[in-house]
């Protein structure tokens, strides 16, 4: 008897079957991989995955993204955007993600067309429906269509589908882009994007910790770690080394969240809010 994951697999299979070719809106991560691997998988070369570059995307990330592509074997472009140039964005709304992802959208609809692709998805799962993403609304204005909510499919069953085919984003933690990391109503600049990433890059090589946000309050700085990481930082000799480190990347505060990592956490009931 076939289990719910195998059904789901397989419609969502017959999904990709029936579109003439695909664009995958591609980030490297849980949702978006899986989605490139079946659409390959289904049209081969008619199938596409396209990753936007910005300052606020992790180097190790874009990397991540590209090596993972060469593997499936889909056909990989990446493209510039510049939504960090965008006074709605960058002065760092709650909405702010509409504009990131309206700046995507525009940019993937207007490739498509040149390429002449008729369809372009993205890895919105059943679950992200009872999450506040506004970036969704921009999805609609251009179209994007999100096969993972047609067929009802949640973020477990793609990390079960992943395994499956022993994607090494079956397990991969969550990564959300780097302004994600700056209060609401806190300027984004390239500056604090560059010191959020040199400062959770160097944590994680001297860590191993893979659940992290660096939290930019300005001049203080607030460390997540996952709640079953937080060990791995609580060494004197370490949080020495971290101190000193973050300071000298213009940081005057360094600071641990003692409760760990919650998402969404920058805005939330803190003595730092």
């Amino acid at each position: 008897m076939q289990s719910v994951v195998d059904i789901k697999l397989k419609e969502l299979k017959k999904w990709f079957s029936i579109r003439d070719n695909v664009m995958v809106a591609y980030s490297g991560g849980v949702d978006s991989s899986l989605l490139a691997q079946v659409a390959y998988l289904t049209l081969g070369s008619k199938a596409i995955a396209v990753t936007s570059d910005s300052p606020s995307i992790a180097r190790k990330d874009l990397e991540d993204a590209k090596e993972l592509a060469h593997l499936i074997g889909i056909q990989h472009i990446v493209i510039n955007t510049s939504e960090i140039n965008n006074p709605d964005y960058f002065t760092n709304p709650e909405n702010r993600c509409y504009f990131c992802k309206e700046e995507l959208f525009k940019t993937l609809k207007n490739l498509a067309n040149q390429e002449g692709i008729e369809t372009i998805v993205d890895g919105t799962n059943n679950d992200d429906l009872s999450d506040y993403r506004p970036g969704t609304k921009a999805g609609d204005l251009y179209q994007i269509q999100r096969p993972f909510v047609e067929l009802k499919i949640t973020k477990e069953e793609i990390r079960e589908m992943s395994r499956l085919f022993n994607l090494p984003t079956a397990d991969k933690p969550s990564s959300p882009c780097l302004s994600s990391r700056i209060a609401h109503g806190e300027i984004i600049t390239l500056k604090k994007l560059n010191r959020i990433e040199k400062a959770e890059n160097f944590i994680k090589q001297m860590t191993g910790i893979q659940i992290l946000r660096v939290r930019d309050h300005g001049d203080i700085v607030r460390i997540e770690v996952g709640i079953n990481e937080r060990n791995l930082l609580l060494n004197e000799k370490l949080l020495d080394i971290v101190d000193y480190e973050l300071k000298n990347m213009g940081f005057k505060y360094v600071t641990f969240e003692l409760s760990g990592y919650s998402s969404g956490n920058i805005n939330g009931n803190s003595l730092l809010k």
